[in-house]
């Protein structure tokens, strides 16, 4: 058992982290009941405001990620830039292929590049198409945290897949304001409480005062309000 994971079973076996969890659940009840049917499946999103911490220095920022217990509740567009037989395996694995000898022209056509970084969750890539994709789309990808993961030749990138499936992002960069996806509406209230404890202890967990650098929280759907979570610090 790695660190945050000690630090998460530590977290949740507190009185605080009991309290935390009925205080998540009710936001997340309020959150759905307050937000109108929409004709897509809306994403639960928690939001975190940070205080008295200097996010200037990188050391500080938060930039995890984190498996969801209960999935993200919706699909995950993965897509690679490969050629040859591990575009083939991908594609087996329903990841979407980039042609990589197209990267150089998508770097031309910033609109383009933006409208398929908006479009793909995760990026993967062949060792060798590392360079040229951070060359050319590094400026487009880099800002929204979706750098290609390098894919081995050894290594069949279905694997990989498989665990973004299931992964959200949490980033703060220099922002004291920042959130991440908990799953989707179609979930039920148990599994994205369990996706928000989960993001809740790895966050406080990461912070130099824990719950202490917390300002304040939400949980809100895409389009519904945000419902302010009570702290416990």
């Amino acid at each position: 058992m790695n660190n945050h994971e000690l630090r998460e079973r530590e977290t949740s076996l507190t009185a605080e982290g009991r309290n935390m969890r009925e205080n998540i659940q009710t936001a997340i009840e309020e959150a759905l009941n307050s937000a109108p049917e929409r004709k897509f499946i809306e994403t639960v999103e928690f939001s975190f405001n940070l205080k008295d911490i200097d996010l200037k220095n990188p050391a500080n920022r938060i930039q995890e990620e984190i498996r969801l217990p209960a999935g993200r509740g919706k699909p995950v567009k993965i897509a690679m830039f490969a050629g040859g037989e591990m575009a083939t395996k991908a594609r087996a694995a329903g990841i979407d292929i980039i042609d990589p000898a197209t990267i150089e022209d998508l770097g031309g056509n910033r609109q383009q590049a933006r409208k398929l970084a908006n479009s793909i969750d995760f990026f993967l890539a062949e060792i060798p198409h590392m360079g040229t994709v951070g060359r050319f789309l590094g400026v487009v990808l880099g800002p929204r945290g979706k750098m290609p993961r390098p894919v081995p030749p050894t290594l069949d990138p279905a694997m990989i897949a498989a665990g973004l499936k299931d992964t959200a992002i949490v980033r703060s960069r220099d922002n004291m304001t920042f959130h991440s996806p908990v799953g989707s509406r179609e979930q039920s209230v148990d599994d994205l409480t369990n996706n928000a404890m989960a993001i809740w202890t790895r966050v406080t967990g990461r912070l130099e005062r824990g719950v202490g650098n917390i300002r304040s929280c939400f949980i809100k759907t895409s389009m519904g309000p945000s419902i302010k979570v009570e702290v416990i610090e």
